[in-house]
This record gives C-alpha cells, sequence and structure tokens, in this order.
C-alpha cells in the first residue's frame, strides 16, 4: 500500500481542522459576492487556503477518505471503520437524500438530478458538505471517514487546500457483480436502512476469479417494508458507472501521484472482505484490542 499506518490512537484534542473547511467555504463565498458577474460562490482560492493552520496529526484522529464506484460499498465499510475507530461517518450521499426529504429549497433540483444518474454539483456537495462539518464541530467531533467526497478534482482542490488527509481507501468491484449488488439494494420505508436482496455468485472466466455474496437481509418486521431507490435501475446504475469512470477515476490518480491511496479489490461479500480490509489498514489486531478493552 502506497501510504503507511502508524497512528491509531484517540486524538489528545478534540480539536480539528474541520472549522478551517467552514471558514474557507464562508471566505470564498463573501469574496464571490462582492464581484459584478460572481463566479460560483464556492470558487476555490488557493491563496485563502494556504493561510488556515493545520492541526498536527497527532492531536486529532484519522481524516480518511473513502473512493469507489457507486454502490461498491464505501458506505459499508467506512461505517464499519468509523465505529472501531470512532470518527465521525460523513457520506455525501447520505446528505443529498437527508436535504431530498427534508423538501427544503435545494430538494427539487436534487430530483431531477439524482433520477437522471447524474452527479450532484460541487457547489451544492460543498454546501452540504461545510454545513454538515459546522455542526460536527459544534458537537466536538475530531477526525473523519469521508464517504463520497471528494469526486471531482476541483473538490479534492479545496479538501487539501484546507486539510490533511492521511489516506484515501479505493475500494473496487468487478463491473458486472457491481451491477447486480446495485440493482439488489432495498431500503426500509419505516426505519430507513440499507438491506440487500441479491444474491451474487459469479464463476472464474477470463481471468476474474469466482466471488460469492450472500444477500443482507432486513429483520422480519423490515421485510414487508422495503423499497428500491428511484435511481436504482439499470439504465440509471449504468450511466451513474459512466459518469463515475469519466469524471472521477482522476480524483483516484491526484491522490495516488501524492502517495496517499490504497487500492482495495474486494474479495467478496463482507465475511470475506472485513478481515481482508482490516489487514491491509494494518487494524488486523485493533478490533480484537477494541473488543478486549470494551
Amino acid at each position: 500500500m502506497a501510504a503507511t499506518l502508524t497512528r491509531l490512537s484517540k486524538p489528545s484534542s478534540s480539536s480539528s481542522s474541520l472549522s478551517h473547511f467552514r471558514r474557507f467555504i464562508s471566505s470564498s463565498a463573501a469574496t464571490a459576492s462582492e464581484t459584478t458577474n460572481p463566479p460560483s460562490p464556492f470558487t476555490f482560492n488557493s491563496n485563502t487556503a494556504t493561510t488556515l493552520s493545520r492541526k498536527d496529526p497527532k492531536d486529532r484522529n484519522v481524516q480518511w477518505v473513502f473512493l469507489g464506484c457507486p454502490g461498491v460499498g464505501k458506505g459499508t465499510y467506512a461505517s464499519r471503520l468509523c465505529t472501531l475507530l470512532g470518527v465521525p461517518h460523513i457520506a455525501t450521499g447520505d446528505l443529498v437524500r437527508e436535504e431530498l426529504a427534508s423538501s427544503g429549497p435545494l430538494s427539487h433540483q436534487l430530483t431531477e438530478i439524482v433520477n437522471q444518474g447524474k452527479l450532484v454539483s460541487d457547489e451544492i456537495i460543498i454546501s452540504l458538505l461545510s454545513k454538515r462539518l459546522e455542526a460536527g464541530e459544534a458537537k466536538g467531533e475530531s477526525g473523519f471517514i469521508l464517504d463520497g467526497f471528494p469526486r471531482t478534482i476541483r473538490q479534492a482542490e479545496i479538501l487539501e487546500g484546507v486539510t490533511d488527509i492521511d489516506l484515501v481507501v479505493n475500494l473496487k468491484l468487478r463491473k458486472d457483480v457491481l451491477l447486480e449488488k446495485c440493482l439488489g439494494r432495498r431500503i426500509c420505508s419505516e426505519c430507513g436502512k440499507n438491506f440487500n436482496v441479491a444474491s451474487i455468485n459469479v464463476k472464474a472466466e477470463n481471468g476474474n476469479p469466482g466471488m460469492s455474496m450472500a444477500p443482507l437481509l432486513p429483520p422480519s418486521h423490515c421485510m414487508s417494508k422495503l423499497v428500491t431507490r428511484s435511481d436504482d435501475t439499470e439504465t440509471v446504475v449504468t450511466e451513474r458507472l459512466r459518469i463515475y469512470n469519466e469524471k472521477s477515476q482522476p480524483v483516484e490518480e491526484f491522490y495516488r501521484s501524492r502517495g496517499k491511496i490504497l487500492e482495495f479489490d474486494l474479495p467478496g461479500g463482507i465475511p470475506a472482505s472485513w478481515p481482508k480490509l482490516l489487514e491491509a489498514l494494518n487494524l488486523d489486531d485493533y478490533e480484537e484490542k477494541q473488543s478486549a478493552a470494551a
């Protein structure tokens, strides 16, 4: 792996650089509003970014990013690691869905974007993320694992300008399995939890290894309340994957050139992948220690 993990202890201070992100966004917005023909209110300003102080990594918790195609499992593995390491899991997809459910000013615009399988604009994502980071800072959060951000070079530049990302985990899964997995996703309309009804068994062929993924079924009281996300159709999923390959893969190279990326090919479902991911992250004995301490 390109990045070496050396610090996994809890931070000695609850302070973090999350507030810098908020101040950076506010500063950019203020600068833009003063112009006659203002650009996007969230234009990246490298001069502003470089003036912001950074917390020593020893004084905060991990700051990681999870990359990967839509539906690959970023949320599943990021949330597990967040529980293990005691950091917040910030998924931009969740932020978008929360805004959709709120019937706020962006709700109608987001509905059209999501239903067409398009990527939400940088401006909207950064606005939602800055609001989430501000709320987390107020609660004393330290560190984070970002899921679904950054998706573009511009977003990566903004993030790099205001905080230090320690590690970027790039999850990979073969396309045919990924499509089947996405089409099997279901959400409980009552509790909001995610499940998957797909039972995947792919034989090894053409140099690709075989793979099995058991369904992630809900408890009995959720079974009758499962719904399919409006954007989980074959047409929309295929379009999301095409857009990801076109626009988001350059972000992988952005972090690869900085020696911060860990490439991880998922070998199967959670039982097969979780222990191997912990091993790749040098956390294979960390989970046992945490369990013993508890």
